[in-house]
């Protein structure tokens, strides 16, 4: 079973800088709520509780936003907001969230070896938190279930137009196993659209195994012949896909990525609309705006 969950978060967020100078992507608002709230309540939804949230000095905020906070509690209490006073107390219990530092080479498979370190000989799920899905199932779960039923890594994928291909990591299906299961025989970097291996994109989900980790590990002995220094998840799991059995998911449900200003703001717009509360008034503006 699937009972952990890694967030990296040590990225500096440039697609949108200069909002992202003292404000960690990871917590800019979608809707009422940060985005990493909205990643950590998807894990939570889907039965996982033991969060390792990888980050760097420059975002404390992130910290800052989960800790317990009995002063600003009791503050609400006394001024008759138990609601609000509630709210603040659940954040802090939502989960078992440890944090570390990122140390290692560029790219984003070191915050996923950092991790692993701590986690140990097991299974895990990585998500990254400028992601955000809308689903009835929330993808976490979807990714559970596809690893509980093959018991080896999973990719979470999504259908692309075949000219956003350079945009992501495509995947290589071997065979098709019905329910938006793919078994994969590796993945392709940002290919051109006329190289991409199939219509599917790899976007930010995925249950790692220890075989995939010991690929990192690989990585890390022979990073420095890599001219830029970097070591990455998705070559780790092409090259474990050589020798392995991969499989991709396709997620059932509607995917925002905020990591660039206009995504940030459809994201935004969309979970506004979305809102139990505002979204009748906001959509009623909408119509009258034309």
């Amino acid at each position: 079973m699937v009972h952990k969950a890694v967030i990296p978060v040590a990225g500096l967020g440039s697609r949108l800088l200069p909002l992202t100078r003292a404000l960690p992507k990871e917590m800019l608002p979608i809707g009422d709520k940060p985005v990493i709230e909205h990643t950590i309540r998807e894990l939570v939804d889907s039965g996982i509780d033991e969060i390792t949230i990888v980050t760097s000095s420059r975002k404390d905020l992130i910290q800052r936003h989960f800790a317990p906070d009995a002063d600003l509690e009791l503050q609400l209490r006394a001024a008759g907001k138990d609601e609000l006073a509630d709210a603040v107390a659940e954040l802090s219990s939502l989960a078992h969230i440890t944090y570390l530092y990122q140390n290692g080479p560029y790219g984003n498979g070191t915050p996923v070896l950092n991790a692993a370190r701590v986690i140990g000989d097991e299974p895990f799920m990585v998500l990254w938190a400028d992601d955000v899905f809308v689903a009835e199932v929330p993808r976490a779960k979807q990714l559970k279930a596809a690893y509980d039923a093959t018991q080896a890594p999973v990719l979470a994928l999504m259908p692309m137009a075949v000219e956003d291909a350079s945009r992501y990591g495509v995947p290589i299906v071997k065979e098709d196993l019905g329910g938006g299961r793919l078994l994969i025989s590796g993945l392709v970097e940002k290919p051109s659209p006329e190289q991409a291996p199939s219509r599917y994109a790899a976007i930010g989900g995925y249950v790692v195994t220890p075989g995939v980790i010991e690929e990192l590990h690989e990585q890390t002995r022979r990073w420095h012949e890599n001219p830029q220094g970097e070591i990455y998840l998705t070559d780790a799991l092409h090259r474990h896909a050589a020798d392995h059995p991969v499989y991709g998911q396709v997620i059932d449900g509607t995917w925002w990525d905020t990591g660039s200003p206009l995504n940030y703001l459809k994201a935004q717009f969309a979970a506004a609309l979305a809102h139990p509360r505002f979204g009748p008034e906001l959509r009623k503006l909408a119509q009258e705006s034309g």
